[in-house]
């Protein structure tokens, strides 16, 4: 009977978490989100090659408006390729586990997260319509992991050790201006990809 019990109480409790919590969210997803930003930090590298300028020289750089355009496409293009292996893998976990994607818990970790993203993105345009370019990488980061922070309490609550790295992060690159290229990397890159296969392992 006690037996019964406990598994009548691991399934209400299976049952409130999936009403809760936006748990179709798939490690894989970080994964593949950190590669395009790895390749992207990589490309955007060259970008600073190929237009004369040695990023490690430590040397003040003048970033002409056709490479900041360049460098606003690229991120866009990541984000873009992010997006979709998110939305990818979370149907294809969703299908795979029965679990619902269009949830009120998705909605409102949807909404968590996109105020301080939007408002980061509002605030990135700002410093680079002011030429503030160093301040962007940093911007990012922290805005990011703000973002993550605010939505975790709708989805994984691992999740959150993901937006305080960045933010962690974020805020140390702040005080290496010109370098924020690779906390970028770091950032978006290396611990989105940490992040899934630890995701991906727990909960697969």
């Amino acid at each position: 009977m006690n037996q019964k019990h406990q598994e009548d109480l691991a399934h209400i409790r299976s049952m409130m978490e999936r009403s809760s919590r936006f748990i179709s969210l798939s490690g894989l997803s970080g994964v593949f989100a950190g590669l395009s930003a790895l390749i992207g930090g990589l490309y955007v590298y060259q970008l600073f090659k190929v237009n004369g300028m040695d990023y490690f020289d430590g040397k003040p750089n003048y970033i002409p408006v056709k490479l900041i355009s360049e460098l606003f496409a690229t991120g866009l293009i990541i984000m873009a390729f992010a997006l979709i292996f998110g939305v990818a893998f979370t149907i294809r976990k969703s299908k795979k586990y029965n679990l619902p994607i269009w949830t009120s818990a998705t909605k409102k970790m949807l909404f968590h997260l996109a105020v301080p993203l939007f408002a980061g993105g509002i605030f990135c345009l700002a410093l680079i319509f002011h030429q503030n370019y160093g301040l962007v990488a940093p911007a990012t980061l922290i805005f990011y992991g703000l973002a993550v922070i605010n939505a975790e309490k709708y989805t994984f609550t691992d999740i959150k050790y993901l937006g305080f790295s960045e933010l962690i992060l974020g805020l140390i690159a702040l005080f290496y201006i010109g370098y924020g290229l690779i906390f970028w990397i770091i950032g978006f890159g290396i611990l989105h990809i940490l992040y899934g296969l630890i995701m991906f392992k727990k909960y697969k």
